[in-house]
């Protein structure tokens, strides 16, 4: 298991969580975005910087994807595309997308895209809170162990 960040717009404390994660386990990070920013020195942790444009960081964790990797992002289709390809896909509020419930996701932005197109001020999403970081951490660490049970020699 890889795990590939939506880096541009995760929020800071979740980063701080991932690379902790990253070194206590040994998986492998991947930050992706098209700004530059910095990372901890760690042989874990890495980072590519994509040009800027619609989609470009997307596009970039999609094509170095694997089966079973792990995409954290908020961006619903980004996390459509991940699951279509055998990831899986983590919001940063700690929720686990999934067959079940991508397509609900889907339906549900794509009408608030709508009302926003048409003038309607729907307003953004609330900071993110205690609880949302220690679901995030929780389903990582989950997320994780069941990783490297799976793949322990036994």
């Amino acid at each position: 298991m890889k795990i590939w960040v939506d880096a541009d717009a995760c929020p800071a404390v979740i980063k701080e969580i991932l690379f902790k994660a990253a070194d206590r386990v040994g998986v492998p990070l991947t930050l992706v975005a098209n700004q530059s920013m910095q990372i901890p020195s760690s042989k874990n942790i890495s980072f590519i910087l994509v040009s800027s444009g619609f989609d470009v960081a997307d596009n970039e964790i999609v094509k170095r994807l694997d089966v079973g990797d792990l995409v954290i992002t908020a961006d619903i289709p980004l996390a459509a595309e991940v699951i279509e390809k055998g990831g899986l896909a983590l919001n940063p509020r700690g929720e686990l997308y999934s067959p079940d419930n991508i397509k609900a996701r889907l339906g549900m932005r794509d009408f608030m895209e709508t009302l926003r197109s048409s003038g309607i001020q729907t307003g953004g999403p609330p900071a993110l809170s205690q609880n949302d970081r220690q679901r995030f951490a929780n389903n990582l660490d989950k997320l994780i162990t069941r990783y490297v049970k799976n793949n322990s020699p036994d």
